[in-house]
């Protein structure tokens, strides 16, 4: 009999510096196992991916970005075997997916997924065809974001949900397409799931409200499953109420908008597969 347990997996290391955040999220949103594990474990073979329900790849700052913003943590995963098997740890994501399970990329995670192929996964794909690069305004973003969801998306993670306020923080967050065919493709199958929008959930192309000058003000976007899904903000960054800048200064819910995306995510985890 299928265990019911909720299991997550936070992967850290070589540059990542959100993981004890996002699985405190996790935590937070209901699952039962919520663990952080360093990349060297998992190709190393003494942890396995297929033990997990919900794969996290967490922000931070992954080698430096010296290649650009995780560029060289895509080609380790891409590439380098897990020991004692002929696989890369891209093929055991590969299979993850296959298996009907959820990955989300935060920040320096979203990047990865883009730059690993996993990001939009058009038919199955994993050819790169967009990317995550300088800001427009060519300096650091430190600052709270609105943000508009597609209500008609397939995306798990934003199901039930019209507006989110999360913190972006990076020098890297500006989306692009490799060309108007594939931002085209992406609008039609509505995997744009959220947009950089004004306080009146208008999307923008204006600064500060979009803060990177992301094309078609796109913050996040999803495979054509909904399991998949990436963004630039940060959902971590808001579970509690305390979080957000004015909270001694609003009324505010004690959970914080972030949580929300975790917790759709234990529910279809619970719903789905641990039916």
């Amino acid at each position: 009999m299928m265990s019911k347990t909720v299991k997550t997996i936070v992967i850290a290391g070589n540059g990542t510096n959100c993981e004890r955040e996002v699985a405190h999220a996790c935590k937070l949103a209901g699952a039962e196992v919520a663990d952080i594990v360093h990349v060297a474990e998992l190709l190393a073979g003494r942890v396995k991916l297929a033990d997990y329900h919900f794969l996290n790849l967490a922000g931070g700052f992954l080698d430096g970005d010296d290649l650009g913003s995780a560029k060289a943590g895509a080609n380790r995963l891409l590439h380098a075997p897990v020991v004692g098997s002929e696989q890369t740890l891209a093929d055991q994501i590969k299979q993850f997916v296959a298996a009907g399970k959820l990955v989300m990329g935060v920040c320096n995670g979203f990047q990865l997924m883009v730059k690993m192929g996993l990001l939009p996964a058009f038919a199955g794909s994993a050819k790169q065809n967009c990317t995550l690069t300088h800001n427009q305004g060519g300096r650091f973003e430190d600052r709270w974001s609105w943000l508009k969801v597609d209500p008609e998306s397939p995306c798990v993670f934003t199901r039930g949900l019209e507006r989110l306020y999360l913190p972006v923080r990076h020098g890297e967050g500006q989306f692009v397409t490799d060309n108007t065919a594939t931002l085209k493709q992406l609008e039609a199958m509505h995997l744009s799931v959220v947009k950089y929008a004004d306080s009146d959930l208008n999307p923008t192309m204006e600064y500060p409200d979009n803060p990177n000058g992301s094309v078609a003000s796109i913050a996040g976007i999803c495979d054509p499953t909904g399991r998949l899904f990436g963004l630039m903000p940060h959902p971590e960054a808001y579970v509690h109420y305390t979080h957000h800048p004015r909270w001694t200064r609003e009324e505010l819910p004690e959970e914080g908008m972030g949580l929300w995306l975790y917790q759709n995510a234990i529910r279809f985890i619970r719903e789905e597969l641990l039916k």
